[in-house]
């Protein structure tokens, strides 16, 4: 079906950055048939369906690179608390978690950020064939990741048994033309580097990208300074698992020499300002990174971590945060900040030939942002707007693959009081409230 979009401010995040304040955008099923100026849209031009934008902004739909979507029941759970990680978050997980909480928290994550505008994300956790069917239902583009640590985890039953989750999940999903499978070894301090290289040659083998955290933590730091004499990148680099395929997020504490490494192996880097302040860690070289050629692109951690799945509020925590540490109010200009939350994004996730702009050939993600209401007048720059006036309850419409998923605000198909009363109900099976409360005055 031929869906025309017309009378849409179109923000294309080309590589020329072209924009069409008064466009129009033609698709066909799941692709991009065309883009342009209205009064260049031709007479006889045959569609299905049209649709006024009535001067909404169309953007391509926005990745978040780096995410947990299976933890949204710990959202606003000690936050403030140090060691919460260790604290109440493992305990409570290895306790509670399990298929259907993760399966209904998975569908909720997902929920919220296809109506903030979120159309592909990269996620690492557990039960992750559980979380690719929710992804798959709710009709998002993913790449899932099955989380190896060394320890016993809710879904394996022994260390490091996620790399064998891994390898009976990836095939299943091999050939998905939304749904890609991976494996996302915690971190190189929690992994051998037997399991690391594992990971990385399984990788290789499905041609799929797969994630790790690193230099992220001080204890990580020192842990690799003082067993290795070497950052966690360098010892990465030793062991011959930096490569193109290897999205390593966070990357809060980088030497030159790390700069030099991600370069050289063309490394990719998820970008997480607001878990990584909130969590007092430090704001990462993006500048530095940007400058030496590296893929970043904008990922809000879980949803225990920065407490929200909407790029919308990274990008302006990205922009006050980075202006800030380099006392440079220059720094970052709208544009560039929107380039990481869309093409930037997508190139992050080896998906720059798919989706992140608006060009023929190129899938059907895209969104509409109304420009009614109160925040959204007057717009002189419109990626200005974006990133400093604009937040996910301007979403309109939410396009993936040409099929609409959010429209006028409402997911299509799905209703988000039911979602919530089933992500409740898993809960309270669980006794998810009460047991976290009382770890909390413990």
């Amino acid at each position: 079906m031929k869906i025309l979009i017309k009378n849409a401010w179109i923000l294309t995040m080309n590589k020329q950055m072209e924009q069409f304040p008064n466009g129009y955008l033609l698709t066909d099923e799941e692709e991009i048939l065309e883009a342009g100026a209205m009064d260049s849209l031709p007479n006889d031009v045959i569609y299905d369906q049209c649709i006024d934008a009535k001067g909404a902004i169309l953007l391509p739909g926005m990745v978040n690179t780096h995410t947990h979507i299976g933890m949204i029941p710990f959202r606003s759970l000690g936050d403030d608390y140090p060691d919460r990680l260790r604290r109440f978050l493992f305990p409570l997980e290895n306790e509670c978690m399990n298929e259907r909480l993760a399966y209904t928290s998975a569908k909720y994550a997902i929920a919220e950020m296809q109506l903030a505008g979120v159309t592909t994300f990269f996620d690492m956790y557990y039960f992750e064939q559980q979380l690719a069917e929710a992804a798959e239902e709710m009709q998002s583009r993913g790449i899932l990741a099955e989380t190896v640590i060394d320890s016993v985890t809710v879904d394996v039953p022994e260390p490091m048994g996620g790399l064998q989750y891994a390898h009976r999940f990836i095939p299943k999903w091999q050939g998905n033309r939304r749904i890609q499978a991976s494996v996302a070894p915690h971190a190189p301090y929690s992994n051998t580097i037997e399991v690391l290289q594992q990971a990385d040659a399984l990788s290789q083998r499905y041609n799929v990208p797969w994630m790790t955290h690193v230099s992220e933590m001080d204890f990580e730091m020192d842990k690799f300074r003082e067993e290795h004499n070497q950052t966690p990148i360098e010892f990465l680099a030793e062991i011959g698992v930096l490569s193109p395929r290897l999205v390593a997020a966070h990357c809060i504490h980088l030497s030159d020499h790390d700069i030099e490494l991600l370069k050289k192996y063309d490394v990719k880097v998820a970008h997480c300002i607001g878990a990584n302040t909130k969590s007092a860690k430090g704001v990462a070289r993006v500048r530095d990174l940007l400058s030496a050629g590296i893929a970043v692109g904008l990922g809000t951690d879980g949803p225990s971590s920065g407490n929200t799945l909407d790029i919308f509020s990274q990008m302006r925590l990205f922009a006050n945060f980075h202006k800030t540490y380099l006392q440079d109010r220059s720094a970052f200009p709208a544009a560039e900040i929107v380039k990481l939350a869309t093409i930037g994004g997508a190139k992050v996730l080896g998906m720059e030939k798919q989706i992140g702009s608006i060009e023929a050939g190129k899938q059907a993600d895209f969104i509409l942002l109304e420009t009614d209401s109160i925040n959204m007048f007057p717009i002189f720059d419109p990626y200005s707007a974006i990133v400093y006036s604009a937040n996910a309850g301007n979403v309109r419409d939410v396009f993936i693959a040409g099929k609409l998923v959010v429209a006028g605000k409402k997911l299509v198909g799905f209703d988000e009081v039911q979602l919530r009363s089933e992500l409740a109900e898993a809960m309270e099976q669980c006794q998810f409230k009460t047991k976290a409360l009382k770890a909390m005055m413990e």
